[in-house]
C-alpha cells in the first residue's frame, strides 16, 4: 500500500501566486511575461542556493503574434463592438471584412452540417464552451470547421454568465491561421444575431515576428539515474490576471518542490520545468521533450504536469491512458482521504500531453472539473483574476502534489508505463 508522507511540511503558495497575478496576464512576447521569467528565475535560484541542485534556462525561438486591434462595425447603425483577436489569427486588410453573419449556436459538428450551404463567404459566429468537461468542443475544433466551410471569418462568443470578450489561442504550432478569428462577448452576439440579414465590417490587425522565450528548469538529483519531472506553464493571456490559468499551477508546482526536497532525501531527481508559450500550441515543452534523447526519455519516470489547480473545489487528473498511473493515483487519492476525478483518455490541452507521447507516464492536475459553475468558468476571460482562486484550495493541490511527488522520488520501485 502507498505511504502517505504526512511528515511532508506544506509550504504555503500565496506568495509566488500573488506575485505572478499582479504581473498580468503574462501573454508570451509581452513585458509582462518577461517580468514573470525574471521573477521565477530568481524563485528557481533560491532554491538551488538553499537545497542545492541547479538552474538552468533553455531558450526557445517561436514566431511571436501580437493584436493591435479587434472590432466589429454594423453596416446598419453604424454601431462598434469591440473583440479580442485569437491568438495567431491573421489580419484582415485595413478596410475590414464585409460579411453577413452565419449564427451556428453551438458550433457542434452537426450545427455546421445544418447550415453547410449557408456558410461559405460570411462570418461563422459559434458559442465559447466550458472547457472543463468531457463533452466540450474545443475552439480549434469549430474554427477548423469554418475553415473547411469556406467562412471568411470567425467569431465565438463567451456564455451568458460572462462579462466580455473571450480569449484563447487557435493552437496551430507555431503558425499564423486561415481566416481571421476574434472572440466577442455574449451581448454583442445577441445584438449580431438579432440583425443577421444585416452586413458587419470585421477588422482585425494583428502583427507577427520572430522572438525568443525560455524554459526555467530546476533540478535536484537523487541517489539513481531516475527523474520525477514537476511542470506548468507561465504564461497566459492579455485579458485578466491569467490567475487561475495559471498562476496557481506554477505556484502549486514550486511549493509542492520544495516541501519534497525540505523534508525527504529522494531516491529519484526532481526536475521543475517552468514552460512558456504553452498557450500558443504546446510549444515550449514540445521543444524541451523532443530535445531529449531516448535514455533520458527512459530515465523519466512521471510528469506532474500543473495547469488551473484551483478555482474550484475538487481535483482531477488526466491520466492520459496509463493504467498503472491511473492505479497509483487513486490509491494515493484514497489513502490521503482526498477525492479525486480520474479522467482515461490522452488530451492535448496541456504541456502533459507532449510527455505521454513521447512515452512518459504523465498527467494533468486541474480543479473544477465537470463544475460549469464555478470560478473556473472564467478561464480566458478579463475576470480570470486573483480574487477567483480561494487559498485553501490552492493549499489542496499543493498538498495533494506534495503527496504524489513524495511517494514518487521515494519509492524503491516505480513502474507507471
Amino acid at each position: 500500500m502507498t505511504k502517505v508522507h504526512q511528515s511532508t511540511p506544506a509550504i504555503d503558495p500565496w506568495q509566488d501566486f500573488q506575485a505572478l497575478c499582479h504581473l498580468g496576464g503574462r501573454l508570451c512576447g509581452t513585458s509582462s511575461e518577461v517580468d514573470a521569467r525574471l521573477y521565477l528565475t530568481r524563485r528557481l535560484k533560491k532554491l538551488a542556493i538553499k537545497y542545492g541542485g541547479r538552474f538552468t534556462s533553455l531558450p526557445v525561438e517561436y514566431l511571436g503574434w501580437s493584436a493591435t486591434q479587434g472590432k466589429i462595425i454594423s453596416e446598419k447603425t453604424p454601431q462598434k463592438y469591440r473583440g479580442q483577436p485569437l491568438l495567431y489569427s491573421p489580419s484582415t486588410t485595413p478596410s475590414g471584412i464585409e460579411a453577413h453573419i452565419v449564427d451556428l449556436g453551438r458550433g457542434a459538428e452537426s450545427d455546421f452540417k445544418k447550415k453547410e450551404g449557408e456558410i461559405a463567404g460570411k462570418l461563422a459566429l459559434v458559442r465559447h464552451e466550458f472547457m472543463f468537461n468531457r463533452s466540450h468542443i474545443h475552439r480549434n475544433q469549430k474554427y477548423e470547421w469554418a475553415v473547411e466551410h469556406g467562412a471568411c471569418g470567425f467569431l465565438i462568443a463567451g456564455g451568458p454568465d460572462l462579462e466580455g470578450p473571450v480569449s484563447g489561442g487557435l493552437g496551430l504550432r507555431g503558425a499564423t491561421a486561415a481566416i481571421p478569428a476574434m472572440g466577442i462577448s455574449h451581448g454583442t452576439a445577441a445584438l449580431l444575431s438579432s440583425s443577421i440579414e444585416n452586413k458587419v465590417r470585421l477588422i482585425v490587425e494583428t502583427r507577427t515576428k520572430r522572438c525568443k522565450t525560455e524554459s526555467l528548469i530546476y533540478e535536484l538529483p537523487g541517489e539513481i539515474s531516475e527523474w520525477i519531472v514537476v511542470s506548468a506553464h507561465l504564461d497566459g493571456h492579455c485579458l485578466g490576471q491569467s490567475a487561475i490559468d495559471n498562476a496557481t499551477g506554477v505556484a502549486t508546482a514550486i511549493a509542492a518542490t520544495e516541501s519534497a526536497i525540505s523534508s525527504l532525501t529522494p531516491k529519484r531527481g526532481i526536475r521543475l520545468c517552468l514552460f512558456s508559450i504553452e498557450e500558443w500550441g504546446l510549444l515550449s515543452s514540445k521543444h524541451y521533450v523532443t530535445g531529449l534523447t531516448s535514455k533520458e526519455i527512459e530515465a523519466i519516470m512521471l510528469n506532474i504536469n500543473l495547469d488551473s489547480v484551483a478555482g474550484a473545489k475538487g481535483l482531477a487528473a488526466f491520466f492520459s491512458d496509463y493504467s498503472k498511473l491511473g492505479q497509483f493515483l487513486e490509491e494515493i487519492a484514497s489513502n490521503c482521504n482526498m477525492p479525486l476525478e480520474l479522467h482515461r483518455p490522452l488530451v492535448a490541452n496541456s504541456d502533459h500531453y507532449n510527455f505521454a507521447i513521447a512515452g512518459i507516464p504523465s498527467f494533468r492536475l486541474l480543479a473544477g472539473f465537470e463544475r460549469p459553475r464555478t470560478n473556473m468558468r472564467h478561464v480566458l476571460t478579463a475576470e480570470d483574476t486573483i480574487d477567483k482562486v480561494d487559498q485553501a484550495e490552492l493549499q489542496l493541490a499543493v498538498n495533494f502534489t506534495s503527496q504524489v511527488l513524495g511517494e514518487s522520488v521515494t519509492r524503491n520501485q516505480l513502474c507507471l508505463r
